[in-house]
C-alpha cells in the first residue's frame, strides 16, 4: 500500500495542510465505473464511524496550540461524542473519584463553511479574507478524534509568551515528550496501521519556535524509524515582515532548522512566499494566510503527486525514488522548489518548448541552465515562481532561474496536464539505473521527470487568487525540485548573519555545521580534499 504519514506542526503548517487535504478529498470518485488515478490508501485509512458506516479520514497528526484550531471539533460528525479521547475515562475528571468542576473559555463559533460539513450540506457561505479566521474555516474533510493534539502550554497569538524562541520550542517538545512518550502515543499507532510505509512528511514552521519543536520530534523519529524516508517542508514568514529584532530571530531559527535537519531528515525544503513579484496570473494578499498557503500547497501538492498515483494508471515514483534523483552524493539534503501555473489550453505548448534531448552520452563544460550536450539544451524548465527563499537578510531570494554558474546535482520535475509534451520513450527500470550512474559519473545533472493527466484542481475552499480564465475548475502545473551549488550561497549567508547574532554558547558550532553544509554544495567540491585547509 505503500503509506505516506503526515505530521503537522503549528499554525502555518495547518493552512498549507489544510489546502493539501482539501485536494486530496477532491479525488475521490462516488461513481463504480471511474477509477481515481490516485490512490487514496496511500494518505488515508480507512474506519468505521458512530453509525456503522465505512469512513476514511486522513493518515495525519495535527499539533497547533490553544486557539489554533478555530471552531473545529475533535469529535466531528463521524464518532460518537460521548467517548473519551483517554479511552473511556471521561474527561476532566481523570482517576479522580469525587466531584468535578470544568472551567471552560468561550468556545469559537465554527464558520458557515464548518457547519455545512458537519451537516453534509453545501455550504451557502462564499470564503472570503473576512471570513476565513482559521485554517479550519475553510477544511472540507474530517478528522479523526486522534488525529487533534492541541498543546495548552501555549496560546496562539499571545503577545505575554509568544511562541517564537528556539528554546521555546526545544523545553515544549521535551517537557511533553517526558511526561508522556510522544511517539508511543501519537505516532505508533498510525505506523502499526500501515502495511508498507513509504515515508514520513512533517510540515512545520521553518523559523519560529515550532521549527524546534520540529527538529526534536525528527529526531525521535529518525531513532525509531531508521531507514523511513523523512521529507520535511519547512513554512517560513515571507521576508522583510515584522520589526528588525523578529526578523533576526527568524534568520537564526531558520539556520539551526537546516543545521538540524541536514542531520536527521531526508530532504528538508524551506518555503516562503518570494518578496518579489509574482506572475501576471498571481493576486493575493499577502496578509492572509489563506491566500499565501494556498499557492505552496498547489506547489507542494504538485511535486509530491507521483508518490500517491496508481501503479496501473501512469509512472509513480515513491519518496525514495526522488530522493535519489535529488539526494546524488548522499550530503545533499536541502532541495528548492519552483513552480509555474499554467492555462490547461496552452500548457502543453509552453511545457514542451522546455524540453529538449535526454542524451547523456557526454559531459558539458558548462553545466548552467542544466547541460548542453551535443548543442542541445537539456531541459532545465523556465518556471515563473521560486518558492524556496533563504530567510536571511543580507542575500536575495533564489532566482526563478537558476544563476549559469551553478551546478545541478538532481533535478524532479512534475508536469500535471491533460496532453502530455512529446519526449522519449519511457525506459525500462535497469536502464533508467544505469542511465542515473553514467550521468552521476559524468557530473551531469540526474533528471527524473513524471507526468500525470490529472490537472491541479480549483475547489471552492481555493481562494480567487489565479486570473485565468473565468470558470476554470483546473490549472495545469509545472513544478522542479532541485538540488545545486547556488544552495550553498544562501547557506553562507545564513553563515554569516549566525557568526554575528547567534548565543556565544552554540555559535562557532552552528557555525561550523553550516560551513561544512554549504561545502558539499560548492562545485567543484570532492571529500576529501586538503584545499583551503588553512
Amino acid at each position: 500500500m505503500h503509506e505516506i504519514l503526515t505530521i503537522q506542526l503549528g499554525h502555518r503548517a495547518n493552512y498549507v495542510a489544510t489546502h493539501f487535504w482539501n485536494t486530496q478529498e477532491s479525488y475521490f470518485t462516488y461513481d463504480s465505473t471511474q477509477a481515481s488515478p490516485v490512490d487514496h490508501d496511500v494518505h488515508f485509512r480507512p474506519g468505521i464511524g458512530a453509525r456503522g458506516e465505512e469512513t476514511y479520514t486522513p493518515r495525519t497528526l495535527i499539533y497547533d496550540l490553544k486557539g489554533g484550531f478555530g471552531g473545529l471539533r475533535k469529535w466531528g460528525g463521524l464518532y460518537d461524542q460521548q467517548i473519551s479521547g483517554d479511552g473511556g475515562v471521561e474527561q476532566g475528571k481523570g482517576v479522580w473519584d469525587g466531584n468535578v468542576v470544568l472551567h471552560q473559555d468561550p468556545g469559537i463559533e465554527q464558520s458557515e463553511f464548518q457547519r455545512s460539513l458537519d451537516e453534509g450540506v453545501p455550504s451557502a457561505q462564499k470564503l472570503s479574507t473576512e471570513t476565513v479566521r482559521y485554517w479550519s474555516d475553510f477544511n472540507r474533510v474530517f478528522y479523526h478524534p486522534r488525529s487533534i493534539v492541541q498543546i495548552n502550554d501555549y496560546e496562539l497569538g499571545s503577545t505575554l509568551m509568544p511562541f517564537e524562541k528556539w528554546e521555546s520550542g526545544e523545553e515544549l517538545f521535551t517537557s511533553m515528550d517526558r511526561d508522556v512518550d510522544l511517539l508511543d502515543r501519537d505516532v505508533r499507532v498510525w505506523a502499526e496501521e500501515c502495511d508498507q510505509m513509504q515515508g514520513i512528511q512533517v510540515f512545520t514552521g521553518g523559523d519560529d519556535a515550532w521549527s524546534a519543536f520540529a527538529a526534536k520530534y525528527v529526531e525521535s523519529l529518525r531513532d525509531e524509524f531508521g531507514k523511513v524516508s523523512i521529507w520535511t517542508w519547512g513554512f517560513e514568514e515571507e521576508q522583510g515582515k515584522g520589526q528588525k529584532a523578529k526578523q533576526l530571530l527568524r534568520t537564526v531559527n531558520a539556520a539551526r532548522m537546516i543545521s538540524e535537519m541536514s542531520t536527521h531528515a531526508s530532504m528538508y525544503i524551506p518555503l516562503s512566499i518570494p518578496p518579489t513579484q509574482l506572475p501576471q496570473y498571481v493576486h493575493f494578499d499577502r496578509t492572509s494566510q489563506w491566500h499565501t498557503s494556498a499557492l505552496l500547497s498547489a506547489a507542494l501538492e504538485s511535486i509530491t503527486l507521483p508518490t500517491r498515483l496508481r501503479h496501473d494508471t501512469q509512472k509513480r515514483g515513491f519518496l525514495d525514488n526522488l530522493e535519489g534523483a535529488l539526494n546524488v552524493h548522499g550530503n545533499h539534503r536541502i532541495a528548492q522548489l519552483r513552480c509555474s501555473m499554467l492555462d490547461p489550453e496552452t500548457a502543453p505548448l509552453v511545457i514542451a518548448t522546455t524540453h529538449g534531448t535526454t542524451d547523456d552520452r557526454a559531459p558539458s563544460a558548462n553545466n548552467g541552465t542544466l547541460v548542453e550536450e551535443d548543442g542541445l539544451k537539456l531541459a532545465e524548465p523556465r518556471l515563473d515562481m521560486d518558492l524556496s527563499c533563504c530567510n536571511a537578510r543580507s542575500t536575495s531570494p533564489f532566482a526563478t532561474q537558476h544563476d549559469v554558474s551553478d551546478h545541478v546535482f538532481g533535478v524532479v520535475e512534475t508536469t500535471r496536464t491533460k496532453v502530455e509534451a512529446a519526449r522519449d520513450e519511457e525506459a525500462e527500470e535497469g536502464e533508467i539505473t544505469y542511465a542515473r550512474k553514467r550521468r552521476r559519473f559524468a557530473g551531469l545533472p540526474v533528471i527524473e521527470r513524471y507526468h500525470s493527466s490529472l490537472e491541479c484542481p480549483i475547489l471552492d475552499s481555493f481562494p480567487p487568487i489565479l486570473s485565468f480564465s473565468p470558470g476554470l475548475t483546473q490549472v495545469a502545473v509545472h513544478t522542479s525540485l532541485s538540488t545545486t551549488s547556488g544552495i550553498s550561497n544562501r547557506v553562507k549567508a545564513l553563515q554569516r548573519v549566525v557568526s554575528r547574532m547567534a548565543n556565544l554558547d552554540e555559535r562557532e558550532t552552528l557555525s561550523n555545521g553550516l560551513g561544512q553544509i554549504s561545502e558539499a554544495y560548492e562545485n567543484g567540491w570532492h571529500s576529501g580534499s586538503d584545499e583551503s585547509d588553512d
